[in-house]
């Protein structure tokens, strides 16, 4: 997948009982990040991090959608506890990690395992690939996720 690509469509369960799909979503910036597992701490951080900037992702009209393998169920412990803004989508299937491109080989202690790989997709409001992050270090991603958001 490539910049400028249609991204592709995705329905899903979110925390809160919800559900979200990209179709519904035409006409809005979507920030879509995919991450490895509820309450670990690269991915709490990340999560803080958006809910921090959710002002500024809402003035620009943007939905920010987290997306990990986890069930709703965990979405929800997850939210509460950190009091996360983000919606959390839940991709059990994997439908939308793997059209994606985020589920990928992993290697940890010289095992090979399959994982999520920390990445962001940001959509303009056409539904095509704007910007793309993939291996995503935490520390200062939210603000080129909205430095970014704010070109559209």
């Amino acid at each position: 997948m490539n910049v400028g690509d249609k991204a592709p469509a995705f329905s899903m369960p979110t925390d809160g009982g919800g559900k979200i799909s990209l179709a519904e979503l035409k006409g809005k910036i979507v920030v879509l990040y995919f991450y490895p597992k509820d309450d670990t701490s690269g991915c709490t951080k990340e999560a803080i991090d958006f809910t921090a900037a959710m002002a500024k992702f809402d003035k620009l009209g943007a939905v920010v959608i987290g997306c990990s393998r986890d069930s709703a169920k965990s979405h929800d412990k997850f939210k509460d506890k950190h009091k996360l803004k983000v919606i959390l989508a839940a991709d059990e299937s994997g439908a939308a990690t793997e059209s994606y491109g985020a589920w990928v080989e992993k290697s940890m202690y010289g095992r090979t395992y399959m994982g999520i790989e920390r990445s962001t997709f940001l959509i303009d409001r056409t539904g095509k690939i704007a910007a793309i992050w993939r291996k995503v270090k935490v520390p200062g991603h939210v603000d080129s996720v909205l430095k970014a958001a704010q070109a559209l």
